[in-house]
């Protein structure tokens, strides 16, 4: 079974961190200060640390202030406590560039199917090749000669990945949120307030929000599950914790992976608000049920600075001020058969814009890539 590496574990001013890191997502917000020393006491080993960048070996020495530009890579998983020894993949992946005034961000998604060179990766024994994203996760988080899954080591080859095909050299701080934890947090906001943009009908979930059950000779749906379906209506919906993880996971909609993607911003914008909002702010168990949640689903790597000095360098950024990019793409097919995704010039000329810090002029220039949310 997956577990979450050994880490270290320190004071978590990361309710500012992990609420706003919300995808997830890992969302990042500014927002009011919160807590006082005994709040930082009560929380002291919420949140995990570990080496996600491969640095134990030396890493960098950090200075006294993080200055901007910056560039974190996020990672959803699914972890599968259920599933015995379960290597998980890359659901999510999501890149958050904050520019050097520090004040805003910029999210986007990269296609879970996107087809890409992973390199070697001599840790857990891999020789490298084309694949698709999610799977460098795998690759990298597969033990040799047994044992269980190495997380940590899923997530450094997976950034390796995504640095070779974006050419951002280095990431400055990276997270993995498990798709669970992101459930615990919606039930302990008491549910999340999204606008739902399609109607979406679930193929792994049943209205009272038990599993479909899977089927080996066929069935409804890609994967072959059967028994009734979840479906979700356009419009202003309030989602328990379970649909909200539900609804975000869709692929098979119109859209396919792209409107996946969208969605999975839209709810990173829906949870921040409402984490940040008077109604959880204000009510002391409420908040202490939120922390808790949050501290069980993140595990984070600054590179040498902690979840609070990044809470801090990141405390000018509202859930408002990130605007949510949309990289276009398309289906790679080979003899009738589906390969994988590739996206578009346009989203190297946007990794182009991250290197060189001009994102908002580039965007400026491209408003249709912005993904709007109500």
């Amino acid at each position: 079974m997956p577990q979450k590496p050994r880490v270290r574990r320190r004071s978590p001013w990361w309710a500012r961190l992990s609420i706003a890191m919300g995808a997830l997502l890992l969302l990042f917000s500014g927002g009011a200060w919160m807590g006082t020393t005994a709040l930082v006491a009560r929380y002291e080993g919420a949140v995990g640390q570990a080496d996600l960048f491969g640095d134990a070996a030396g890493p960098p020495t950090p200075t006294s202030d993080i200055t901007g530009p910056l560039n974190i890579l996020l990672v959803g998983i699914d972890p599968r406590d259920s599933v015995p020894d379960w290597v998980p993949r890359a659901d999510s992946v999501l890149l958050l560039h904050v520019p050097k005034s520090m004040d805003r961000g910029y999210l986007t998604s990269l296609p879970r199917d996107l087809l890409l060179d992973i390199p070697s990766f001599q840790k857990a024994g891999y020789g490298g090749g084309v694949d698709r994203l999610a799977h460098a996760m795998y690759f990298g988080a597969t033990p040799v000669g047994g044992g269980r899954p190495n997380v940590a080591a899923g997530f450094e080859l997976l950034a390796s990945a995504v640095s070779d095909y974006t050419g951002i050299r280095r990431f400055d701080a990276g997270a993995i949120i498990t798709f669970t934890g992101f459930k615990r947090i919606v039930d302990a906001m008491g549910g999340v307030t999204m606008y739902l943009d399609q109607n979406v009908t679930s193929i792994h979930m049943q209205p009272d929000g038990r599993h479909r059950r899977p089927s080996y000779t066929g069935g409804e749906g890609p994967y072959g599950y059967v028994g009734p379906q979840k479906r979700y209506v356009k419009g202003t919906r309030q989602l328990k914790g379970w649909e909200a993880l539900d609804y975000v996971r869709q692929r098979y909609i119109p859209g396919g992976d792209y409107a996946r993607q969208r969605h999975q911003q839209q709810f990173i914008r829906a949870m921040a608000n409402q984490a940040l909002s008077r109604a959880v702010l204000t009510d002391p168990v409420k908040l202490d049920r939120v922390l808790r949640a949050a501290g069980q689903a993140l595990v984070f790597s600054g590179r040498g600075h902690t979840v609070v000095d990044y809470a801090l360098a990141l405390r000018q950024i509202r859930s408002e001020s990130i605007t949510m990019v949309r990289l276009p793409g398309g289906s790679v097919m080979a003899d009738g058969q589906y390969q994988g995704e590739e996206l578009t010039s346009l989203a190297n000329q946007f990794f182009s814009a991250v290197r060189g810090n001009r994102v908002e002029e580039f965007v400026v220039g491209h408003p249709e890539l912005i993904n709007t949310v109500r």
